[in-house]
């Protein structure tokens, strides 16, 4: 609804300590809200043209039950399941689109997920394949068997957009823009090469295009992502409103420096990883002061982020016999935050 006004352009906004770059998208050619119009959202992935169908939707619109297979308790998943027509979910967009494209004899399309989930690609073909699986068994099969879910990692830091962000650009700009971006000037893409209708030439892009995402996956969700989540709720417990503020804490620096020692010997070792130049740069990352990148933002939904970006590295430990002191105390940090939310912080 925001976008749509201004024909899908948008700004984006590189900033750190040097300053901030603004450039202008255009790379968005239409605009539906689901909601509002699924019956037209199904129309367009109905599409024989349409290859590819990305997902970008935040690990908790996944509707995954405590034990990571599908809720198919919750609401929205019984909706769907009894109105195929009118989805209220992706699983069920994407469970009735490849239904018709069945019928109608066109190929299925490959679904990239680009969310914070382990093995995201795996993650979500098996998800859809229970959905589909209550749907119609035939359905099940058709989307274990014909459609292609490669895995992916985005690591880019994107905080909220704020009404003074709006306000500086629009100032800098001489126009206003209803939904600028924020970002900071590092960017990294990593998909698994497995697309069997086609893809575009993403490598000419900047993209890395590999057999395995896992390693590089590994590697973001444990050190950045599972830092960046400790030094949201140690800083919100200690006062810090952004994450250039708590990292500049003498304690929690020293904190993420041994939660990044116990989580390093929990990724692939033999997969090439650079940990050291990799949290080098996440140091400089933490530290841009000019991304006012807000630690309540990252706290939110610490129970769907929490166990692939700590939960994971701390079993990894004790299987190998090990202390997972450190990532211990970032479960403890969320359960104190938690418990403070709405009245004051805990000394």
């Amino acid at each position: 609804d925001a976008l749509k006004p201004q024909d899908g352009l948008y700004t984006l906004a590189i900033r750190d300590s040097a300053g901030e770059q603004l450039q202008v998208i255009g790379s968005i050619q239409s605009l539906l809200v689901a909601p509002e119009d699924p019956g037209a959202v199904l129309a367009a992935l109905t599409d024989p043209r349409i290859r590819i169908v990305t997902l970008t939707i935040t690990e908790k619109a996944y509707l995954r039950a405590a034990d990571g297979t599908l809720d198919s308790a919750h609401p929205d998943i019984v909706h769907d399941l009894a109105n195929s027509g009118s989805p209220k979910t992706a699983h069920g967009f994407l469970a009735e689109a490849l239904a018709r494209r069945s019928i109608a004899g066109t190929p299925p399309f490959t679904v990239l997920c680009c969310d914070n989930l382990p093995a995201n690609g795996a993650t979500l073909h098996r998800l859809l394949i229970e959905f589909a699986k209550l749907r119609d068994a035939d359905l099940g099969r058709y989307v274990a068997d014909e459609v292609a879910f490669p895995s992916s990692m985005v690591d880019r830091i994107v905080p909220a957009t704020t009404d003074a962000d709006r306000a500086r650009i629009a100032d800098e700009l001489g126009l206003e823009d209803a939904w600028p971006v924020m970002t900071e000037p590092f960017r990294q893409w990593v998909i698994e090469d497995r697309f069997p209708a086609g893809r575009p030439a993403w490598e000419k892009f900047g993209v890395t295009m590999v057999e395995d995402v896992r390693p590089f996956e590994d590697m973001k969700l444990r050190l950045l992502n599972g830092a960046h989540s400790g030094i949201a709720y140690l800083g919100l417990l200690g006062g810090h409103a952004t994450v250039d503020r708590a990292f500049a804490d003498p304690a929690i620096r020293q904190f993420v420096d041994r939660l990044w020692a116990e989580a390093i010997p929990t990724l692939p070792q033999d997969a090439g990883l650079d940990t050291s130049a990799y949290t080098a740069e996440l140091a400089d990352r933490f530290s841009n002061t000019a991304l006012a990148h807000r630690t309540a933002q990252i706290a939110n939904d610490g129970s769907q982020k929490l166990p692939q970006r700590i939960v994971a590295s701390a079993l990894a430990r004790l299987e190998a016999g090990l202390l997972p002191e450190h990532l211990s105390l970032v479960v403890a940090a969320w359960i104190a935050a938690c418990a403070a939310r709405g009245g004051p912080l805990p000394e």
